[in-house]
C-alpha cells in the first residue's frame, strides 16, 4: 500500500478507527490518528496502552478497513 493512501484514511474528518492488515498476517487498530507516523515507505505504530512502537513497511499492508466497534 502507498503512503498516501494511509494518510487519507488519516486525514478523513471526521476521523473513523481503522485496522490495517499485513502480509505475515497481524493486524494493527488505529484508534486516534496520533498513533500512527507515515514516512515514505515505512510507518510507526504506536500502542497507548504499552507505550511501545513498531515499524512496518508500507508494502507489508495488504488492507485498511474501518474498525467494527462493538
Amino acid at each position: 500500500m502507498n503512503a498516501e493512501t494511509i494518510r487519507e484514511w488519516l486525514n478523513r474528518r471526521p476521523f473513523e478507527p481503522f485496522e490495517m492488515r499485513l502480509s505475515n498476517g497481524e493486524v494493527y487498530q488505529v484508534r486516534h490518528p496520533e498513533v500512527l507516523a507515515v514516512g515514505k515507505n515505512r510507518m510507526a505504530i504506536v500502542d497507548p496502552a504499552t507505550d511501545r512502537f513498531v515499524h512496518v513497511a508500507l508494502v507489508h499492508v495488504n488492507s485498511i478497513e474501518v474498525l467494527q466497534t462493538a
